[in-house]
């Protein structure tokens, strides 16, 4: 029985350009109390892999988070499993507005601690006692409200190409990093705001919001579906976008284009650009934004070092790479010393 992707991505991909058929990029998440996330992680997998779902999926006692790309002939099965299972019937999904066959090249199914790492240690802290949920409409009459206060949970690279007007965007790496900062500031408005808050899918500023409520914040709203159901919205509603920028994506894409706004800057060079990549160097795989000029003039690297790197015979790369881990640089997310122009 077969449990784990046993293809490369380069292998999935040539298999996907020979079926010549379209793909959906989707994604949805539950918070639901599972006893047994192993035994849950194998049926996902089995089920899914015979439809030829490729993409990442993180299982634990609190939920599952994936991120899928689907067949387009098999989305009808794809959306029956999902129904078969009592807590995921009707689960929203989110459709990703920029399409890409190749947005995921494996099906990884894992099991984890939790689906979204909080470093919370609180057993009376409940993740389902969640805040309001908002659709497009309400969440813009809410950002008109001189009460509200709203909040990006999303890290800094993410907010730093695209993000809502007057938004708070903690300058934070990790989503737990930004609980206890966004309390502290925040902590004298537990009475008298309404918090509100948004994230790309609305899976973080969920457990946010139940977050909050158990700390003593008394409004507290989450934009539903995130920004990429919000942007569905406001097209199909016609409402007044307020959304700047790109919205950053956790697959091959790296961003969907929000609005035409380019708000932030080649770490290289300076110059108005919103284009992550990942440094070729493959021992590096720093995550960070090049301009055109600068990924042909630095060969799509991040330094000159890693320029000569890749400069090497591919064997002689995997040598240097052989039995080293990759440069914590990666989870830096564009603060690596190597870039002029950090944000």
């Amino acid at each position: 029985m077969q449990l784990y992707n046993t293809l490369s991505a380069k292998e999935r991909a040539a298999l996907i350009e020979k079926a010549g058929q379209d793909r959906l990029t989707l994604s949805f998440y539950k918070y639901h109390h599972i006893k047994n996330p192993q035994l849950f992680r194998n049926h996902m997998f089995l089920s899914w892999n015979e439809m030829d779902v490729l993409g990442r999926i993180y299982i634990a006692r609190e939920g599952i988070n994936a991120q899928l790309s689907v067949p387009a002939g098999n989305f009808k099965a794809f959306k029956e499993h999902l129904d078969s299972i009592s807590f995921l019937e009707n689960v929203r999904l989110n459709i990703a507005i920029e399409q890409d066959n190749k947005s995921f090249l494996k099906l990884k199914v894992k099991v984890r601690h939790k689906i979204v790492a909080d470093g919370l240690d609180d057993d009376t802290f409940d993740v389902t006692d969640k805040g309001v949920h908002v659709n497009a409409e309400k969440f813009n009459e809410l950002l008109d409200d001189p009460d509200t206060i709203l909040v990006d949970m999303r890290n800094h690279y993410e907010s730093e190409i695209g993000h809502f007007r007057n938004a708070i965007t903690p300058d934070v790496d990790t989503f737990r990093d930004s609980l206890p900062i966004i309390e502290d500031d925040l902590k004298a408005h537990k009475e008298d705001k309404k918090l509100v808050m948004y994230c790309t899918g609305g899976i973080r500023c969920e457990k946010a919001s139940a977050y909050f409520r158990h700390k003593g914040f008394k409004e507290v709203y989450q934009l539903e579906g995130g920004i990429i159901e919000y942007t569905r919205q406001v097209e199909a509603k016609n409402l007044d976008n307020k959304f700047i920028g790109k919205n950053f994506v956790f697959d091959e894409r790296r961003a969907e284009r929000i609005s035409e706004d380019v708000i932030a800057h080649c770490h290289q060079c300076g110059k108005p650009c919103d284009t992550h990549v990942n440094c070729a160097n493959e021992g590096c795989h720093l995550l960070f934004i090049q301009c055109e000029e600068c990924a042909e003039k630095m060969n799509g690297c991040c330094s000159e070092a890693c320029m000569d790197i890749v400069a090497l015979p591919y064997e002689e790369q995997k040598a240097l790479r052989k039995g080293r881990y990759k440069s914590n640089n990666i989870f830096k997310k564009g603060r690596s010393e190597v870039l002029k122009f950090k944000p």
